[in-house]
């Protein structure tokens, strides 16, 4: 099957707007809603998740079309994607605690488990159905962590606000006004569905 003709840059756009993995698909909503309390924690995550998805993209994609179709061995795919995953993810903690141990400290468990992240699998498993070609999967695997980086971003921006702020009554603070919160931005990005939409 050929890939499908959608062009770079509105394929880009979509996966961070219209298609967010976290807010139109709500992949990977555990470390979102439980790193996105400090700006500083956040900005790392984001960059790491985007990372390991984009790097990921681009060797599931190779994996995909030059071992596992061939081979025809499909029924061991997620098995070998999240092999990948999982050295990807790997090497990454290693590289963050060798030039950053602060924010290696701050991650915490959550570096690792974005192995487990159903986002990173999740965009893997949209470019297998897809059948994106090699260009188009590395674009949107950075455009769907980018995504994912600027929804935390934005939520933690949001909770330090509100945490400073004394007009939220008692019973919604905390857990209660965060996922109001996440439900208004996951509006808010769907109001961009018009102008750009990637199936």
């Amino acid at each position: 099957m050929n890939a499908p003709n959608v062009g770079i840059l509105p394929l880009f756009l979509a996966s961070i707007l219209t298609s967010n993995i976290l807010l139109a698909n709500f992949l990977g909503t555990c470390s979102f809603i439980s790193i996105s309390k400090d700006f500083k924690s956040s900005m790392g995550l984001g960059l790491a998740v985007t990372m390991v998805i984009g790097i990921c993209a681009a060797i599931c994609w190779a994996v995909l079309n030059f071992l596992i179709r061939p081979l025809a061995i499909e029924y061991l795919s997620f098995i070998i994607f999240i092999i990948v995953i999982a050295g990807v993810v790997q090497m990454l903690e290693m590289i963050i605690d060798r030039f950053s141990p602060s924010l290696y400290m701050a991650l915490g468990i959550f570096l690792p488990l974005i192995t487990v992240n159903c986002a990173v699998l999740g965009v893997i498993l949209f470019l297998q159905i897809r059948n994106y070609n090699f260009l188009q999967s590395v674009i949107f695997g950075f455009g769907s962590g980018a995504g994912w980086w600027l929804a935390i971003m934005l939520l933690a921006a949001i909770r330090t606000k509100l945490d400073k702020n004394n007009a939220v009554p008692a019973g919604l603070k905390g857990t209660g006004i965060t996922l109001i919160t996440i439900g208004f931005m996951a509006m808010a990005f769907i109001g961009f569905s018009g102008m750009i939409a990637v199936q």
